[in-house]
């Protein structure tokens, strides 16, 4: 087993990514596509926003994802390994697929959709599990946002031989000379190719395996999001070059979303899928996730009392997050206020409930910390 020194940087990340899908979902209550619940004023710009902050944050999660494991791998067995992400992934899907969690939600939007007038209790027995959600029924057996979990799980069990392989000492080698091509200057840019190549085949199938339902993204690309997470994270050469080139990266993000939110609005392609989109999108991407990796190598490698409590936290906030930012804007949905005053009641007492559920309630329950995928103490 390896005992290599942990990366706050990733942990950082990770805290930052579970803040930018929080304040997405918050969002996505008042943009211009349909939700489980909406505002009574929707809001051109947060979907201009929202928009672009969905470039990524998905993205970035499935490559964190991957980085942690490669060094979860250094010091746990396979079998250990795989059991982990039963833990942490498996039961919290299946406990918030059956209870609260998802139920709650698809009530909700039967409620205001105008499918279903009654309680949540006469909605859950028996209507929740007639049918599957998604195929015209109600029971979410993909746990709704809790949907990453799953996917997780699964691109850990496909990908799993070929990690395996990769560390090994019959690959050092080869890994070795691989980092020293991308460590050269603009090099792992380049590693946008597989993303772009992959976006196009996708868009070949918009209704299958190119479907956008899971976080804007065809499962594929987050498979190869997430094999190349693993890759970077296989040679400490990438980790100094996509150093390196945090700022090009950061420059070359921001100009191709403009470029892509001007083709996009001079009509100058006819739709999102585009294939000069997929090409684009791909790049961008990549852009962004070199640029945040890059700047979060550079500054963030250390620890405190805040990240050590949130790192613990960020698995239960992420579950229960979605559920009561739904609830809260079921609440407040026909209020007489601006977008901007609802927006920010909504995200901070959407954030206040979610970290106070946890803190009082979850932390201290162990029966709740093995059901949220909590480690027991």
């Amino acid at each position: 087993m390896e005992n290599r020194p942990r990366r706050y940087d990733i942990d950082w990340l990770r805290v930052f990514a579970m803040l930018a899908i929080f304040l997405y979902h918050c969002a996505r209550f008042f943009n211009e596509e349909d939700w489980h619940v909406k505002n009574n004023e929707l809001s051109f710009g947060i979907s201009v926003g929202a928009d672009v902050v969905g470039q990524w944050t998905m993205p970035l999660f499935f490559t964190i994802s991957a980085i942690s494991a490669y060094y979860a791998l250094g010091h746990r067995s396979t079998g250990q390994f795989v059991r982990e992400r039963f833990k942490r992934l498996v039961v919290p899907l299946i406990f918030g697929s059956l209870v609260i969690i998802a139920p709650l939600q698809v009530w909700i939007e039967r409620v205001t959709h105008g499918d279903f007038s009654g309680s949540f209790l006469e909605f859950y027995f028996p209507h929740y599990f007639r049918g599957f959600y998604a195929f015209g029924g109600n029971f979410a057996w993909m746990g709704l946002h809790l949907w990453y979990l799953g996917m997780l799980f699964l691109f850990s069990l496909i990908t799993l031989p070929l990690f395996l392989r990769l560390r090994g000492d019959r690959m050092r080698g080869s890994m070795s000379r691989l980092a020293f091509f991308f460590s050269r200057p603009g090099a792992t840019f380049l590693m946008a190719i597989p993303l772009v190549v992959t976006g196009l085949l996708v868009e070949l199938q918009p209704e299958g395996i190119g479907m956008r339902d899971f976080g804007g993204w065809s499962p594929l690309m987050y498979l190869v999001f997430f094999i190349q997470g693993y890759l970077v994270a296989c040679d400490p050469q990438f980790r100094r070059a996509i150093e390196r080139q945090r700022v090009a990266a950061l420059v070359l993000g921001v100009a191709a979303t403009l470029l892509g939110a001007f083709l996009l609005v001079s009509e100058t392609v006819p739709s999102s899928r585009h294939p000069l989109l997929a090409i684009l999108r791909g790049c961008n991407t990549w852009f962004w996730l070199l640029a945040i990796l890059g700047f979060g190598s550079r500054y963030l490698g250390f620890t405190n009392r805040t990240l050590r409590y949130s790192n613990e936290a960020i698995l239960p906030f992420y579950i229960m997050h979605q559920t009561v930012i739904v609830a809260i804007g079921f609440l407040i949905a026909d209020w007489s206020l601006g977008v901007t005053t609802k927006y920010l009641i909504l995200s901070v007492s959407s954030f206040l409930v979610t970290v106070g559920i946890y803190h009082l309630l979850i932390k201290r329950v162990k029966v709740l910390r093995v059901l949220f995928g909590m480690r027991l103490k």
